[in-house]
């Protein structure tokens, strides 16, 4: 069956050999929309837990009109049993690209930036060789991932897991693992690599790292106090689920637990820790307009299609943005996460307001199984049917 849209974005991992030894709702009144099927979405999050065998999911859905419900299936650590919840950090991947293209487009407010400014303006000399030429790299191409680079996570593709787990990468030599690698064609093409550039450029443009300008700038501005930037430390700040990923072992598949994971392979495009609460604070608020002037959020809201194989046929992305088709009509606004460690998010919110995160704590190995997250979204973000 071929992937549904983002199923790519939620099912990344590569198949790597291990060496040897190593809650109930109210119902709402009358005279107000419908709060949700929550019955349905917590069957959806069994199935995944149940049928398809995944460890551990939950999700937060938050209504303007009805409120904040939470439910979870399975467990946060396999070894102990200890229930899922949603007040779990994790490390929520991709959706780290949202919060730096936010830095970004505030910065293009202020006017210390132009999205129309080349890489080679700000970082002279950094991305050439190989066919790239930052001279023809644009902010904005970065952001939109049309900036014909490749990503550097393809690099690594094939690297002993103990060892990618443990290495501390420097953004500049994730960029030159990117320039490596051949070119991926013309048009859109996901990369993180894009986004550790953009990173990069705000700390030109500010004097400061781009952990720094996002935690100043959106973090603690919003009191997200259980959002931080790991750095290179490997294990998970607090009360948080383990992660899990699928590798082999002499040939047998065999569940294996990443929770302790350096991820400064993801840099500004994939290394923040967070929870579904704190994220869904964090999308409410820059949708809502409350950290962008609205020039520059609908520059962020303006989108581009995407590749098919990755985004599905009518994905589209804007400036660290996704937008995909919901069965109830129009489409949600969010984006996706994952990890090479096990840990996968995916956020979003509906035209009316509705938002939902949903996270899980185990790699999905099928095409069913990502696909039966993204199905979960759908349910959280539609309204039952009357």
């Amino acid at each position: 069956m071929k992937k549904h849209a983002l199923v790519a974005a939620l099912a990344c991992t590569v198949t790597v050999t291990l060496a040897s030894g190593t809650g109930t709702a109210a119902a709402a009144a009358p005279a107000r929309p419908a709060c949700g099927n929550h019955q349905a979405l917590q069957s959806a999050l069994n199935g995944l837990t149940g049928q398809h065998r995944l460890a551990g999911a939950v999700v937060e859905v938050v209504d303007p009109a009805c409120g904040t419900w939470a439910g979870a299936g399975g467990v946060a650590d396999v070894r102990t049993g200890r229930p899922a919840s949603t007040k779990d950090r994790l490390r929520i991947g991709s959706v780290t690209k949202t919060f730096t293209a936010t830095v970004v487009l505030q910065l293009a407010a202020e006017g210390r930036l132009s999205l129309d400014s080349t890489v080679e303006d700000h970082l002279p000399g950094l991305v050439r060789g190989g066919g790239y030429d930052g001279r023809t790299i644009t902010v904005r191409q970065l952001l939109q991932q049309t900036g014909g680079l490749p990503d550097h996570a393809d690099a690594f593709a094939d690297a002993d897991v103990d060892w990618l787990r443990h290495h501390r990468f420097a953004p500049r030599e994730l960029v030159d693992a990117a320039l490596r690698l051949p070119h991926p064609g013309p048009g859109w093409h996901y990369s993180t690599t894009n986004y550790v550039l953009a990173g990069l450029v705000v700390e030109q443009v500010t004097g400061r790292p781009i952990e720094d300008e996002v935690t100043r700038r959106v973090i603690d501005p919003l009191r997200l106090r259980d959002t931080y930037w790991p750095g290179t430390a490997e294990d998970i700040r607090g009360r948080h689920s383990h992660s899990y990923f699928t590798a082999e072992r002499d040939g047998v598949p065999v569940r294996v637990d990443g929770t302790r994971w350096n991820t400064s392979a993801g840099g500004a495009g994939g290394a923040l820790i967070s929870t579904p609460s704190d994220v869904n604070r964090f999308l409410a608020a820059l949708l809502g307009g409350r950290l962008l002037p609205a020039a520059q959020l609908a520059e962020m809201r303006t989108t581009v299609p995407g590749d098919p194989e990755r985004l599905g046929a009518e994905g589209r992305y804007g400036l660290g943005l996704i937008t995909e088709p919901l069965s109830c009509g129009g489409v949600w606004t969010g984006h996706t996460g994952s990890t090479r460690a096990g840990h996968h998010t995916v956020t979003a919110m509906a035209p009316g307001g509705r938002q939902a995160t949903i996270a899980i704590n185990e790699s999905p190995t099928t095409d069913a199984a990502a696909n039966a997250v993204l199905a979960a979204l759908d349910t959280a973000l539609c309204p039952p049917r009357t």
